[in-house]
């Protein structure tokens, strides 16, 4: 079918490696397939490769290709979601990986109810220091969650993380911190901490070894952009 089915068998193939390390089954590890610049024909072919989920970063660029491929496609948003533009996803994706202030989820929890939704999240969990990550810190996300747990719009499903750029060694910590974290998390509300959304194109292996059951992959599936 072309390159995009040749990269999906290849990482298919070290997401069973990597869960086996881990003592798993590749079937308990969910590919999420980015598609951040990504043309509708690119997905398409994903999409006939065999590739049931997508994620966008972007609103305006997710509303956009949605409707020109097919309506099986499962979508997730995983971008900086800003408030004024809740309205326009909500009812549109599956789950909205990147919810990383309590104002946003109060913000989605209002236009959910609106619409007389219950919106699936997930809390972006910030690991590591640097000024331009977006998120909560751990001593932040409990007291965040058990406001959350008034809320009647959405139901929190887990931990989305961004490891610190560099090499795939190095982030292993940082996935043993926030797995540690969910693990801690899941005891108390077995029922919302259902994901671990962690490890991307260079780290997804070290990831799903520490512990991931999503893993976010773009440039290996579609190879590099030209925007990004």
């Amino acid at each position: 079918m072309g390159e995009v089915k040749d990269n999906l068998d290849r990482i298919r193939e070290r997401i069973e490696k990597a869960a086996k390390r881990s003592g798993r089954k590749a079937e308990e590890i969910i590919l999420v397939a980015v598609t951040k610049n990504v043309e509708p024909a690119l997905i398409k072919e994903a999409f006939l490769a065999g590739q049931k989920i997508f994620a966008e970063n972007r609103v305006q660029e997710f509303l956009a290709k949605k409707p020109l491929l097919s309506t099986d496609l499962v979508w997730h948003f995983v971008g900086h979601l800003q408030r004024n533009k809740v309205k326009k996803v909500i009812d549109q994706v599956e789950l909205i990986q990147s919810v990383d202030s309590l104002h946003l989820a109060a913000e989605i929890n209002r236009r959910a109810q609106e619409k007389g939704l219950r919106v699936k999240v997930l809390l972006e969990l910030k690991v590591s220091p640097e000024v331009t990550k977006f998120g909560f810190t751990e001593s932040e996300i409990e007291e965040a969650i058990e406001k959350m747990s008034e809320f009647k719009g959405i139901i929190v499903k887990g931990l989305m993380t961004i490891a610190p750029l560099l090499p795939a060694e190095e982030c292993r910590p940082y996935f043993k911190k926030a797995y540690e974290l969910w693990k801690r998390l899941k005891e108390g509300k077995p029922e919302w901490f259902e994901y671990l959304s962690m490890g991307m194109s260079d780290d997804f292996e070290v990831a799903i070894e520490e512990g991931s059951n999503m893993v976010r992959i773009g440039r290996a599936i579609f190879g590099r952009r030209k925007n990004g």
